[in-house]
């Protein structure tokens, strides 16, 4: 199977840095095939035999503890998790200089539609729940007025992992890729 690991909180602002090149040694190391990093923020597509999905987080957690000493929280998400979220994101959102739009990637413990009662949603907001996502978008001019701006700092943002769509799109594209 196709997956996509999704890492809360590395090299950002300087913090919690990971090499890719080391941290795709890291995934071998454990048994993961295929692997392929995107982008500095800790996405790793890879293939593996296993089908548990939390086993998978906790193998990789554990691993990146053990090699670079950091307590790293991991998503893992299935090349049909990820397809469902991608197609639910509608079509004309982006992320550019007009527009800012974002995927939330949940933790399983807080992944129902119910957290969005917990979220400030303002007029501005479009914000959608998928079955492990919260989607959100906001014109650029209006970012500083939205609520979403809130979740940053709270207990529930300490929850997810934040991906821009564009990012997004592109994990999709490149597992898409190792799917075939």
């Amino acid at each position: 199977m196709i997956y996509i690991a999704l890492l809360r909180g590395i090299n950002v602002g300087g913090k919690n840095k990971i090499d890719m090149k080391l941290l795709k040694q890291t995934f071998e190391q454990v048994g993961m095939n295929d692997v392929v990093t995107y982008i500095n923020t800790g996405n790793i597509i890879f293939s593996s035999k296993s089908s548990n999905k939390n086993e998978l987080s906790l193998i990789l957690e554990e691993a990146i503890h053990g090699d670079f000493g950091l307590p790293i929280k991991v998503i893992v998400r299935s090349f049909n998790d990820v397809s469902r979220i991608i197609q639910a994101i509608p079509d004309d959102w982006r992320n550019d200089k007009d527009m800012k739009s974002d995927v939330m990637f949940l933790w399983d413990e807080i992944d129902d539609e119910s957290i969005l009662k917990e979220l400030v949603i303002k007029p501005i907001d479009t914000v959608k729940y998928v079955p492990g996502a919260i989607l959100w978008s906001v014109d650029k001019e209006n970012i500083t007025k939205s609520g979403m701006t809130k979740i940053i700092g709270s207990k529930l943002y300490k929850q997810v992992t934040v991906r821009n769509v564009n990012t997004a799109r592109k994990i999709y594209e490149l597992m898409h890729g190792q799917n075939n």
